[in-house]
């Protein structure tokens, strides 16, 4: 079972966001970096797997040369290889990223590594499109099951549960398949020391792909209206006291 986990660079967006003069990019001089909820549940889903069926994991990012910090975090976490498909030209949209991952998929394909299952986070945690596991299952002529939060790979098929409102919606797609998971499939684990050392020493594969130009074209970025706070003062001392249990009883806390 060879498995291919695809995650992207974004910015850890614990911090006020800062847009830029034209407003087509977020300032990220004083922004962490990592790879969102969902892709890191991608990349445990892919360990798991490899551990439970054999073969191998790669996991695989378009972005920066400063994107192979996100590749050894998941290299310390079990997988097996990485690819880097570097590109320092700013932002690709979900067709041209789809577009290299699907030239790198064939690339590996006429090496002799053919991969069983591509495993993607269901969408990034900055654009949040939900295109690339869509549009990479299309080129490749490949089933594609999204949105899952349970996933169990047997006789050759990959056979997935999707949440609805009326319980759980249940999928099976022949292998080679596309997936694309939601965060709370599985409950990712920390590196080990082991595990950061090793991936220190793991060699990352580099590709350069084409970029063919966007077909879709952003127009600007707008941060949502601030939600205004309200502050209510109950009193002092003791005299604060019955407006304190009021409130605790409107909250049914008591």
């Amino acid at each position: 079972m060879n498995i291919l986990v695809c995650v992207k660079r974004v910015p850890d967006i614990g911090a006020r966001i800062e847009l830029t003069e034209d407003r087509r990019a977020i300032v990220t001089k004083n922004l962490g970096f990592t790879v969102s909820p969902h892709e890191e549940c991608a990349v445990e889903e892919a360990v798991q797997i490899r551990d439970s069926q054999g073969g191998s994991a790669t996991v695989l990012t378009l972005g920066p040369g400063a994107a192979d910090e996100q590749l050894r975090d998941a290299l310390a976490l079990g997988v097996d290889e990485g690819l880097l498909l570097k590109a320092e030209d700013g932002e690709w949209d979900p067709e041209e990223t789809a577009r290299a991952i699907v030239q790198t998929v064939q690339a590996k394909q006429q090496d002799g590594t053919a991969f069983d299952l591509l495993l993607f986070g269901n969408e990034t945690g900055d654009t949040g499109d939900a295109q690339v596991a869509v549009r990479v299952a299309e080129a490749l002529d490949m089933p594609c099951l999204t949105g899952l939060k349970d996933l169990e790979i047997k006789d050759g098929k990959a056979v997935g549960k999707r949440e609805s409102d009326k319980g759980w919606d249940l999928f099976e797609a022949d292998l080679p398949a596309a997936v694309a998971v939601k965060e709370g499939i599985n409950l990712p684990h920390f590196p080990s020391l082991r595990g950061r050392m090793k991936a220190k020493k793991k060699t990352i594969e580099t590709f350069e792909p084409q970029r063919s130009g966007p077909q879709l074209r952003m127009l600007s970025l707008e941060n949502p209206p601030e939600q205004g706070k309200q502050v209510e003062m109950l009193g002092s001392g003791p005299e604060a006291a019955p407006k304190v249990v009021e409130v605790l009883k409107s909250l049914e806390v008591l």
